[in-house]
């Protein structure tokens, strides 16, 4: 994880949550007074963002005193301990929120990639993220869905080049945009992968006749069709399928040899494990 962007994230997370002051508790509590907690698990799944909250406390209050007992990744069942935190009262309680948010957000996506992942235990595809995260939490997002076994797709627009439906059709068809491209690239000297989506068999040869891609995506493809598609394809790129795959038919798609299967709602459609802080 990029440390730089961590420190930036939680610096405006903590500005956009504590505001001028923490005022609740500057008003009952002495600024001397120093205290500890614990971060307690409540329900079963797999464990992400204890790095992140570690950096939430030491921004607060550099040196502060944590001892942690389990790692990001850990399957974890309700009593769990996680981590022990001391130092002052204050830091404890602006970071209180801020924490929770990210683990129990982030330890819910580990927990469901996890599903994705172990339904495809014994084949060669990977599950893939996607861009439908929360925004100022991409990294956080996708980091979880690397703890709980998944691949990470390309972080944003910068860091590949991912020809849509809607760049094909803006750019004039199919052999248009690739050639568009590899004109870019080379003018700009960037060495990016490129991938193209195709949303029919038709489609999916002319990318063939043309080349000149890493990835090809297939979009919204059913279980026969894919087949036939990665069929074609034959090693000559690498495939992903995309759309419409839920966890019922995420091991079908993958039994017809496709390499990567992305799914959306790895980020997009979780539900937050349950955790808390409590004083000791």
């Amino acid at each position: 994880m990029n440390r730089l962007l961590l420190k930036e994230f939680v610096d405006n997370a903590l500005k956009e949550d504590i505001g001028d002051g923490d005022h609740s508790s500057l008003a009952s509590i002495p600024a001397s007074a120093r205290g500890k907690v614990q971060l307690l698990v409540k329900e079963n799944g797999i464990l992400a963002g204890v790095e992140v909250a570690k950096a939430v406390f030491e921004e607060l209050e550099p040196g502060i005193l944590i001892e942690q007992f389990l790692n990001d990744g850990a399957q974890i069942k309700p009593g769990d301990i996680v981590l022990t935190v001391e130092g002052k009262v204050h830091t404890l309680l602006k970071a209180e929120r801020l924490v929770l948010n990210i683990m129990q957000r982030m330890s819910g996506i580990a927990t469901q990639t996890k599903v994705y992942a172990e339904r495809l235990e014994g084949l060669h595809t990977k599950v893939l993220d996607t861009r439908k995260t929360t925004p100022g939490m991409r990294m956080l997002e996708k980091e979880a869905v690397r703890i709980g076994g998944g691949m990470n797709h390309r972080m944003g627009l910068y860091d590949m080049i991912m020809l849509k439906d809607n760049h094909v059709d803006f750019a004039g068809g199919i052999e248009k945009a690739i050639t568009a491209v590899h004109n870019y690239l080379k003018s700009t000297g960037k060495d990016l992968k490129i991938e193209i989506e195709v949303r029919n068999i038709a489609e999916l040869n002319e990318v063939l006749r043309i080349g000149g891609v890493d990835r090809i995506m297939l979009d919204n493809f059913d279980i026969a069709t894919t087949r036939e598609a990665v069929g074609l394809i034959a090693g000559k790129y690498e495939t992903e399928s995309s759309g419409g795959i839920t966890l019922d038919t995420l091991r079908d798609y993958a039994e017809t040899g496709v390499d990567y299967i992305s799914v959306g709602a790895l980020t997009h459609h979780i539900k937050s494990l349950d955790l808390s802080l409590k004083a000791l």
